[in-house]
């Protein structure tokens, strides 16, 4: 067994049985293609590193064999390997992507020159209808140029798609490893909910007692992340409001963050919520709100007592000011024996399309149970990693 398929597949399954054409050019970010293979492959991929010769004076030809289980196609021969991959064959590959991409190939790709193994590769996906995406890295001055612009947008005027350099000093760095993964993984996953709009509104608030103390409900924040992570890997647009959890948001999920559940008030103040076609929320809100005390208390206190005024509800100002959206919600209670009903009530009492039930049980871990429930009464029971569930909440939205 090759090392690369010890590996194939244990971080998901998404990559499964996809072939992914990795073409690496010379960028010194090349040196980061071996872990960018790797992870491919813990996703399921099944990858086929080409090269440029300048890549080659950067990262030897056998780390990418080794990396993929595959020997890179650095000169093409009398197999024609770019029509095998990406010409219009019976079982053409998934997925073209150039990483990391230079100024020089972006430029050639863009005037449809093909003098190297990568740029024939992308001219034959081109013509194809291979999808296709293009991970700059260079230098800023190189990347700001405007013919180099230019160059980028008649790539994207024929279709390919682009993950965006970030931006540190005087670099146009590399997009980093997970991000690339998941624009390959929106790329080739079910793509069924693209054109879509989402918020998702996750994680737990907090709310002032004074100057420098909270009160808080326990909450991890991996559903909403792994909400917003599943429907942007369908090809939806998807914001997040994300509040006080310590699990961290992908850099490509775009976030604004809130504090209190006056904070999410302001944002439904200065924000049309009417373009998103789905609201999830999941987010763990205090349903009290104390009485907020100027300064800090002393800690000297003997004892402290506490006046908590009810707090507004969210759900019930989402569905007044975004009528016309899917809104689901999320309840979560101790007892499972009662969890249906008070969850059936929820949705009845806020005109919600769907509420997914929940047991404490599942707060701080991986897995967790869940009844999805629509506007009938009808319920869908699941049970299994956070990951799947969300899968399963998203497939029944769908």
């Amino acid at each position: 067994m090759h090392p690369a398929d010890e590996i194939r597949g244990v971080k998901s399954k998404r990559l499964a049985k996809k072939r992914i054409v990795l073409g690496i050019t010379g960028s010194i970010a090349a040196v980061e293609s071996v872990k960018l293979s790797r992870e491919f492959i813990r996703h399921g991929a099944e990858v086929f590193p080409v090269m440029t010769h300048s890549a080659t004076k950067i990262i030897h030809p056998d780390s990418l064999e080794f990396a993929t289980g595959n020997k890179p196609i650095i000169e093409l021969t009398g197999k024609t390997e770019h029509v095998s991959f990406c010409g219009r064959v019976k079982e053409p590959a998934d997925l073209f992507i150039i990483s990391p991409c230079t100024a020089n190939t972006i430029s050639k790709i863009a005037h449809g020159i093909d003098d190297t193994a990568v740029t024939t590769f992308a001219t034959t996906a081109i013509g194809s209808g291979i999808p296709m995406l293009i991970v700059p890295a260079m230098h800023l001055s190189m990347y700001d140029h405007k013919i180099v612009q230019k160059n980028v947008l008649k790539c994207k005027e024929v279709g390919i798609g682009f993950v965006e350099p970030f931006i540190q000093g005087s670099k146009a760095k590399m997009a980093n490893i997970d991000e690339i993964v998941a624009y390959v993984i929106r790329e080739t996953g079910k793509r069924n909910m693209v054109d879509k709009r989402f918020l998702i509104i996750g994680g737990s608030s907090a709310e002032a007692i004074d100057d420098v103390r909270i009160i808080s409900n326990r909450s991890s924040g991996k559903t909403a992340i792994s909400l917003a992570k599943s429907v942007f890997y369908r090809g939806a647009d998807v914001e997040l409001w994300y509040g006080c959890s310590k699990e961290p948001v992908p850099s490509y999920i775009q976030t604004v963050n809130f504090e209190s559940v006056g904070d999410i008030v302001g944002l439904l103040k200065t924000r049309d919520i009417k373009n998103f076609g789905v609201i999830i929320i999941c987010a763990a809100l205090s349903d009290y709100i104390p009485k907020k005390i100027d300064g800090k208390i002393s800690s000297n206190e003997k004892k402290l007592i506490l006046e908590m005024l009810p707090a507004p509800k969210i759900i019930a100002m989402l569905s007044e000011k975004a009528p016309a959206s899917k809104l689901i919600g999320f309840k979560l209670e101790e007892n499972s024996n009662e969890l249906q009903d008070k969850a059936y009530r929820l949705l009845k009492k806020n005109n919600l399309d769907f509420v997914i039930a929940n047991t404490i049980s599942g707060l701080n871990g991986d897995k967790n149970e869940v009844w999805i429930i629509d506007k009938k009464g009808d319920a869908i029971h699941k049970t299994g990693k956070k990951e799947y569930l969300v899968d399963c909440i998203l497939d029944v939205v769908k």
